[in-house]
């Protein structure tokens, strides 16, 4: 692979301002790539995947590991299995911490080399035997591919380095089969095997990669015209001739198309619990969704404004106009993209190359709520830069000035999408700034309400993240269990902790137990409604949400002190179990290191109320010295008169 990168830079033996202007070309890409992207590195985390994907990931977070090398590959991490990228954010953890700055960074660096590696790739595929036809077309391609603004999430979301990474072992794909198809061997071919099973462990995405070679094929590569030549002229091949060969090169990729049904398998499995229910998302609409994508996805290519992080799934019927004008626009350009076929085959191979890329990720197998996201154009947008590129350049052929005209226009082009790709990006800076920027280019948009409310919750602005969270449930009300119900769950988590924050407990109960029915295998809704209802003096029922979150999360040291805290020191004596409690609260002091004194102080009263009254006198002592240590004054205090009770051998009830 480091051999076939190399010969793609010119060498001494060929022109020196070719090879200059290579060196040249590669810089400024770069640059144009740093001067967009640069300012993420003073980016935070957003609390929207990132959490799951990296900061709240406990095995992500302890860095690079040989048993969390085995964790990447033997798990499904947040419904996607894809251990390259799992171990990429590992070893960004090894390096940075939590540091986000270096998170991004790294995602800038992967996309820069995608970049570079994308017009040295087009450039041997596309410039002929001198290798530099069409060196400015090829510079132009990578340079929008490097600054559009629907790339601006692929690279300021941590969460989607997935995106980046996949990204750059599709570059290598291509740059490995192109040595393939010019020095055919075993070895060759092993090596572009080798480097698309990497990309399809980055992300998934990948799997129609091996279309993609075939329409390479056809061109620039021109194989199918090269193996006809070989046997006889091509105003004489025979139609099965020409059959077969096209047959050679469709089993040519027959093993690559094997990884790519491995790939799917693994796919829908991993996300087979996010994946939305048919009730919820039937077949008609998935795919009249995904007509309009592909007409949207266009639009975008060309006006891409109003871009946010999350667009809503369409509410209610959908505009017939609308989807008749996509029909015919798709329509028209197909059957054009046939027509041109021979005249310019570049118009195909770029027009298949965006349909095919998209297929994976259209939504006619739906995951998750959100009608597109322009994470998905990353790859498959490049068919489309192609076939603009290629055209504009062939159509001003005959122009005066010619040169001047698309020199102009080229510059201009990227000045104004680097400025719109800019500004996209500061969106990105944190999750407020990102979710008030999203709220304001989308309508009916439950999942921003939320998140935004989750901020300024966290912020301890209650009356405004109350009015976030109700405003998301308006959106989206519940409905019958699936992915819409998890989402509304998180919905009703936040709104009842907010509400318990204020004071209005009452309230705040009956959203945590909404949030419990619409998701009932989670921890952290049975643990707070468990709290919740303890506080209220409904021991019994607290006790049984207690018991049920730590049948979900058997290690979570905060759910097993408070169990046994409830099973200490509760007034009904039926409900008190005092050999158990201290078989949880030894559990969590444990968990947590053992320094705890609230957990030490459950631990007394669980002796205390065992009968084990030294060993209660001795853990309060201990946790009471841990709290005057931290400053904890009034938790000293209430150990104080903790100990003075079990020094007359009664317990803590």
């Amino acid at each position: 692979m480091l051999t076939q990168l190399t010969t793609m830079i010119p060498r001494n033996n060929e022109t020196s301002g070719s090879g200059k202007l290579v060196l040249g070309i590669c810089i400024l890409l770069a640059a144009i790539t740093w001067l967009v992207f640069g300012q993420t590195l003073g980016h935070e985390f957003i609390n929207y995947d990132d959490r799951e994907y990296v900061s709240e990931n406990a095995e992500v977070t302890k860095g690079l590991t040989l048993p969390g090398i085995a964790w990447a590959f033997t798990h499904v991490h947040s419904s996607n299995w894809h251990p390259l990228t799992t171990i990429s954010h590992m070893l960004d953890c090894q390096l940075h911490g939590l540091k986000a700055g270096g998170h991004h960074c790294t995602n800038v660096v992967l996309h820069m080399l995608a970049v570079v590696l994308l017009f040295l790739v087009l450039r041997e595929m596309t410039g002929g035997p001198s290798r530099t036809g069409n060196i400015w077309r090829s510079a132009f391609v990578a340079a929008v591919f490097a600054i559009h603004p629907l790339h601006v999430e692929s690279v300021a979301w941590v969460a989607e380095r997935k995106d980046v990474l996949s990204g750059v072992f599709f570059m290598l794909t291509l740059a490995a089969y192109l040595r393939y198809v010019r020095r055919p061997s075993v070895a060759s071919y092993l090596l572009v095997a080798l480097v698309f099973a990497l990309g399809l462990m980055s992300k998934p995405m990948l799997v129609t990669l091996p279309f993609v070679l075939l329409l390479l094929d056809y061109w620039p590569l021109g194989r199918f015209r090269a193996q006809a030549s070989a046997t006889s002229s091509p105003t004489s091949l025979h139609w099965l001739d020409r059959r077969s060969i096209q047959w050679r090169l469709i089993l040519e990729k027959f093993p690559l198309l094997l990884l790519s049904a491995a790939s799917c398998m693994a796919t829908l499995v991993a996300q087979r619990q996010s994946m939305s229910s048919i009730e919820n998302l039937p077949l008609p609409p998935r795919v009249i969704n995904a007509l309009l994508n592909c007409s949207i996805y266009i639009y975008q290519m060309f006006w891409p404004s109003r871009l946010a992080v999350f667009y809503p799934y369409p509410a209610g019927p959908l505009s017939a106009w609308l989807l008749a004008s996509a029909l015919t626009l798709l329509s028209v350009i197909t059957v054009g993209a046939f027509m041109l076929r021979k005249e310019c085959p570049y118009f195909i191979t770029g027009w298949l190359w965006y349909l095919g890329m998209l297929v994976p990720v259209i939504g006619i197998i739906q995951v998750g709520i959100q009608a597109r996201g322009d994470r998905y154009t990353y790859l498959p947008h490049i068919g489309l830069y192609l076939l603009v590129t290629w055209a504009i350049a062939d159509l001003l052929v005959s122009w005066r000035h010619r040169r001047e005209i698309l020199t102009i226009g080229a510059v201009t082009t990227i000045i104004v999408l680097a400025r719109c790709a800019w500004v996209q990006t500061s969106y990105w800076k944190n999750s407020e700034l990102l979710w008030s920027h999203t709220l304001a280019v989308t309508s009916g948009n439950a999942t921003a309400h939320r998140d935004l409310g989750t901020v300024l919750l966290k912020r301890g602005q209650l009356d405004d993240a109350i009015f976030h969270f109700q405003a998301s449930l308006k959106i989206r009300p519940d409905v019958s269990r699936g992915r819409y119900d998890r989402d509304n769950a998180r919905s009703h988590y936040h709104l009842g902790y907010a509400l318990d924050q204020k004071g209005l407990l009452s309230e705040a109960i009956s959203h945590y137990r909404k949030a419990v029915e619409l998701w009932p295998d989670n921890a952290d809704s049975e643990y707070i409604l468990g709290m919740a209802l303890s506080q209220q003096g409904h021991i019994d029922e607290a006790i049984a949400c207690l018991q049920k979150s730590l049948e979900i999360a058997p290690r979570s040291p905060a759910t097993l002190n408070s169990l046994a805290w409830a099973l200490s020191t509760c007034s009904d004596a039926q409900l008190r179990n005092g050999s158990r409690a201290i078989e949880l609260a030894e559990q969590a002091n444990q968990l947590s290191g053992g320094k705890n004194p609230v957990f030490i102080r459950t631990l007394a009263a669980a002796y205390a109320e065992s009968g084990r009254f030294n060993d209660a006198i001795d853990a309060a002592q201990r946790a009471s010295q841990l709290a005057a240590a931290k400053g904890e004054a009034a938790l000293a205090s209430q150990l104080r008169m903790d100990i003075d009770l079990y020094r007359m051998n009664f317990p803590r009830r």
